[in-house]
């Protein structure tokens, strides 16, 4: 049989359906029998195919117009490695771990797809990429606007519906221009100088029973996005908008975690909580790496705001907190209730601490992120 062929694990996925539903990964064959009979129920086709995970996963936005014309709009990158839906992960654009002939080589083909294919309007593809080979699998390419492709939209401003539906039409890309930016052409490929974070927002806490394991099928029901001019400030956002009564990346309630090691191995709504606690615990970049597979650069840039949150631990009050420590931690998404809980350990006074911080952040006259 196929499965034997491409060796375990394999991932199953329904055909012709959305959200990864039906799909999964199997590591032997009575897990395959079981996931084929639910992905049978969702779609009368059914993929078997060799499993990737560990491997990053990179997409790549283009549009085509009717005269050959070509460009990419937006590069984004999963947080989470390749094996949890990019609905379920972390998602960072542009992105920041491939290096100058990986981003190119990756944009070239994604170019060379839409052309082969002959797409008129807006493409999406997506990659799984092996960092240590440079070998890659394009996983699908989304001949429409996808939800990707709304995320590309708003972190770049580039008004990618109204630009397909434009060349559609039979408009070229020179005839158009930027209607958010209103002085670009829509040939210009936009530049950021900051950095977007999606984070998607589950509600699993909400059903008895859930399994709130993560995987290749969607469970998450919405997502943020938050822009900052660093990674840290961006995550420290977005996790502070998720709704889960968290502050940031640090300063939050206490995680009760039986096994840090299965938790770090078997993704849940509560990973990126589970790293901070981990780091707290005495984990190593290297140890969180070969547990979930997240690209180090994130691990570090992870490790920067712990090591902050400890130098804001280590302050005594207020008073002494330094105008550097302060504009760093502010660099790296703290929020004065975040330095002042910090600060302030017995959590007295916190009201009149937080407007302190802000009265001090306003009197650094040279603070520019």
């Amino acid at each position: 049989m196929l499965q034997k062929e491409l060796g375990y694990p394999v991932i199953i996925r329904a055909a012709y359906a959305l959200g990864g539903l039906g799909s999964g990964f199997c590591d032997n064959e009575e897990e395959l029998n079981k996931l084929a009979e639910k992905a049978f129920s969702f779609s009368p086709q059914v993929l078997v195919e060799k499993s990737l995970k560990g491997w990053k996963e990179i997409e790549y936005e283009v549009v085509r117009d009717r005269f050959d014309n070509c460009i990419t709009v937006c590069n984004m990158e999963n947080f989470d490695p390749l094996g949890i839906h990019t609905g379920e992960s972390i998602v960072i654009a542009p992105s920041q771990t491939l290096t100058n002939s990986e981003y190119h080589k990756l944009r070239e083909l994604a170019i060379r797809i839409i052309r082969h294919i002959g797409i008129v309007g807006e493409c999406n593809v997506q990659y799984a990429f092996d960092p240590e080979s440079e070998d890659y699998r394009v996983i699908e390419v989304n001949a429409r606007l996808s939800r990707s492709s709304a995320l590309a939209s708003k972190a770049t401003g580039y008004p990618l519906a109204f630009v397909a539906a434009k060349l559609g039409l039979g408009y070229g890309l020179f005839d158009l221009n930027n209607s958010v930016t209103k002085t670009t052409p829509a040939f210009f490929e936009p530049a950021l100088d900051y950095v977007v974070c999606k984070i998607p927002r589950w509600d699993l806490g909400k059903f008895r029973g859930v399994d709130r394991e993560l995987g290749s099928s969607m469970k998450s029901v919405g997502e943020v996005m938050a822009i900052g001019r660093t990674f840290e400030e961006a995550i420290q956002k977005g996790l502070r908008m998720i709704g889960q009564g968290m502050h940031g990346f640090v300063e939050n309630k206490e995680l009760v975690i039986e096994d840090i090691d299965k938790a770090l191995q078997e993704p849940t709504d509560k990973r990126v909580f589970v790293i901070s606690e981990a780091f707290r615990a005495g984990y190593t970049i290297d140890q969180i790496h070969d547990l979930t597979k997240i690209d180090k650069w994130f691990l570090q840039k992870l490790m920067n705001i712990v090591n902050t949150a400890k130098e804001l631990d280590s302050t005594d009050s207020l008073e002494a907190l330094s105008s550097d420590l302060l504009r760093k931690a502010k660099v790296q998404g703290f929020s004065d209730f975040q330095i002042a809980r910090a600060v302030l350990k017995n959590g007295n006074d916190m009201e009149k601490a937080m407007l302190k911080c802000e009265l001090i952040v306003s009197h650094l006259t040279y603070f520019r992120l």
